[in-house]
């Protein structure tokens, strides 16, 4: 029998993380896919990618979170048939700036994640907006308002879904 190296064991565990990004991905994918045949306001209060790159980007850091945004950001430019770049460059700086700060600051209890989560994606939604704008001078489809409520929206589910995958790794490690 071989015996793992540190390098194998390395790279299974890297294995293991883009595995748990795939999935997450498909989730989101799926997601989108099914709330948009079957009732499209949905996807304007859930911002699902968004939850993924920053989950991601406070397990694994700012570089991290920073290219899984750039690549969530582009599946999010296709399903709102958007301009190409503008939800991967809001998704970029979203996912540095909580691998970021999820370095310098405790999000562990729930009603700080909840406040981190709201935070970044207002951030993200004003990034977004302001990209759009700039690139294509026209109103943005708010979709009767229901956008401005995903910031709240997006933020009770993550708080909750970070809460239980806390839960689950946590009980993983035991």
């Amino acid at each position: 029998m071989t015996a793992f190296t540190g390098r194998s064991v390395q790279g299974l565990v890297r294995m293991r993380d883009f595995i748990k990004v795939a999935i997450g991905i498909i989730f989101a994918f799926l997601f989108y896919t099914i709330f948009s045949r079957v009732s499209p306001p949905v996807l304007l209060l859930f911002n699902i990618l968004s939850l993924v790159v920053i989950y991601f980007a406070v397990e694994k850091g700012e570089v991290f979170g920073s290219c899984l945004g750039a690549a969530c950001g582009l599946i999010h430019d296709y399903f709102s048939f958007g301009v190409y770049g503008v939800g991967g460059l809001a998704k970029t700086a979203t996912g540095y700036l909580a691998g970021y700060l999820s370095r310098k600051i405790d999000i562990g209890p729930p009603i700080r994640n909840f406040f981190f989560l709201i935070v970044l994606i207002i951030f993200e939604l004003i990034l977004w907006a302001l990209l759009y704008f700039f690139i294509i001078p026209e109103s943005i489809n708010t979709g009767r308002g229901l956008i401005f409520i995903q910031p709240l929206s997006t933020a009770l589910l993550g708080s909750v879904v970070f809460f239980f995958m806390r839960k689950l790794t946590a009980k993983n490690k035991y």
